[in-house]
């Protein structure tokens, strides 16, 4: 699973959230029997959530005592990670602890088909309760599992049934031993699932007092500005800042960048006096005043330069998984009727709101899933909200013409073919050297586009010159890339386009 589990630099600054954390130590290393052994940590967008969840992974890991680490996010929906929750965290197990591994060989060589279901509750009682009550005594002494940012699990329905999972009562004494944090918003099905029941705790950073929140925000945003910002503010100034930010990390990483961002004829000082003149309006939250502000201040009021933003941005959220700037490049450059310019007119200056933006290789994603809903939302973030509307179409025509102008023969130059792709050493390299991100992109998944746009006749020609020409190359790639099983549905998805063509 990429980037499912925790990650070094999103840990808590030292030095802040020092109470909750040494709670939910606490709660770890309670053995008393009746100790719930599920924390369900909830509150708003930007408090520092993830920010704890990864803190508490970080220093488990140092530990030996994490047994896994498992993040959601929005931005990676090919993945369907609701449905690699428990078979993700029972290999994770495995590896920690060679008894577990060998138990859980035991159950897959027993029921092959277990390793294909997509049933998180087979997952959770075959892979992880079935293999710790098989154990003569508890596997580990102590082990500790991360569930970070449970809202974002996407499906609904497959998210009912990991709360159904941890909000079960069928708990073996071998489980006294685990310890699973869960990380969410409050929403409405969340909390209906996991409160009031007896293995879980539940926690809110609401519960934070505002002297404790204060002070983690100053420490932060010192941190943020560094000494040599810093030595240009007054303590008011900052205090103003530490106000303004009401508990919210994810406003104060906003507010540094927007101070540190260097534009001609604007000191940082001039930055700083901008942001705290301009107040929350009514009924707007903190974060979304803060999100237009900064896109105020960087897109162009104009007609062009916002019509290019809604079209960057709509590539960026729908596609089915980050793509780096050269190859979002390409891929709007694919675009039917396309007359807007590179993507980092738009990209360049969004350094603060999302990630990727400063090497072409590396993929862009928002920073926050916070910006995410704000621009999928046009009561909120307004003249900048993103719409789906033909988003889909253009994606799959940039994919069918990406497939038609790279696919080809021996595509990444073997030199032989009667080695199994298993036997080439380098396989790894070739397919990072010869097929780009968008070509990836494209070869695997344009058909989850294709069945999300109405049936056009001119794109159904597209597809059909795509697979009369290059149908073996993609077969080819697919075979390079790991993933020839999408064939089968692929073509199922795209054969009802090529009957009517045939007509």
């Amino acid at each position: 699973m990429g980037n499912a589990t925790f990650v070094a630099k999103k840990v808590c600054l030292e030095g802040t959230r020092v109470d909750i954390l040494a709670d939910i130590v606490d709660w770890i290393n309670n053995s008393e029997p009746d100790t719930p052994w599920v924390l369900w940590l909830y509150g708003q967008a930007g408090k520092g959530k993830s920010a704890i969840a990864h803190t508490i992974a970080s220093w488990f890991k140092s530990l030996g005592a994490l047994g896994s680490c498992f993040c959601f996010t929005c931005d990676q929906q090919v993945e369907h990670r609701h449905e690699k929750i428990f078979t993700t965290i029972a290999c994770d197990l495995a590896d920690h602890d060679p008894t577990f591994k060998q138990i859980l060989a035991e159950v897959i060589a027993g029921d092959k088909a277990l390793s294909t279901t997509r049933d998180v509750e087979q997952h959770w009682e075959k892979f992880i309760l079935g293999p710790i009550s098989k154990a003569a005594m508890p596997l580990i002494e102590q082990v500790v599992i991360v569930i970070d940012a449970l809202e974002e699990s996407s499906v609904e329905a497959s998210q009912k049934e990991v709360l159904s999972v941890l909000a079960s009562t069928q708990v073996t004494k071998h489980l006294s031993s685990i310890h699973i944090l869960i990380t969410s918003y409050p929403l409405p099905d969340i909390t209906e699932a996991l409160q009031d029941i007896p293995h879980i705790t539940c926690r809110s950073m609401g519960d934070i007092s505002t002297t404790s929140a204060d002070r983690d925000i100053h420490l932060y945003v010192s941190a943020q500005l560094g000494r040599k910002l810093m030595d240009h503010f007054t303590g008011q100034q900052i205090s103003r800042l530490v106000h303004l930010a009401d508990g919210l990390f994810e406003w104060a990483q906003l507010a540094c960048e927007f101070i540190k961002l260097w534009k001609g004829g604007f000191t940082p000082m001039e930055q700083y006096k901008s942001l705290v003149s301009r107040s929350p309006g009514a009924g707007k939250g903190l974060l979304d005043e803060m999100y237009l502000t900064i896109l105020r201040d960087i897109i162009e009021d104009d007609l062009k330069a916002r019509a290019q933003f809604h079209s960057v941005m709509q590539q960026i959220l729908w596609t089915q998984e980050p793509l780096p700037m050269e190859s979002l490049n390409v891929m709007q450059h694919n675009f039917p009727d396309n007359d807007l310019s590179e993507v980092e007119a738009i990209l360049d200056p969004m350094g603060a709101l999302l990630s990727g933006i400063a090497d072409v290789s590396t993929p862009v994603h928002a920073l926050h899933a916070s910006f995410h809903d704000f621009l999928t939302d046009p009561a909120r973030s307004m003249e900048f909200a993103i719409k789906m509307e033909d988003v889909h179409c253009q994606l799959t025509w940039a994919c069918v013409w990406v497939m038609r102008t790279g696919l080809c023969f021996n595509i990444c130059q073997l030199e032989t073919s009667y080695l199994p792709n298993s036997k080439v050493t380098d396989l790894d390299w070739r397919v990072h050297e010869y097929i780009p991100a968008h070509l990836s992109y494209a070869c695997r998944l344009w058909a989850v586009h294709v069945q999300e746009v109405w049936f056009g006749r001119n794109l159904a020609r597209e597809m059909e010159l795509l697979l009369k020409d290059k149908l073996l190359f993609w077969i080819e790639a697919l075979s390079l890339l790991n993933v020839l099983n999408v064939v089968p549905s692929h073509l199922a998805t795209i054969a009802p386009w090529l009957e009517v063509c045939l007509l």
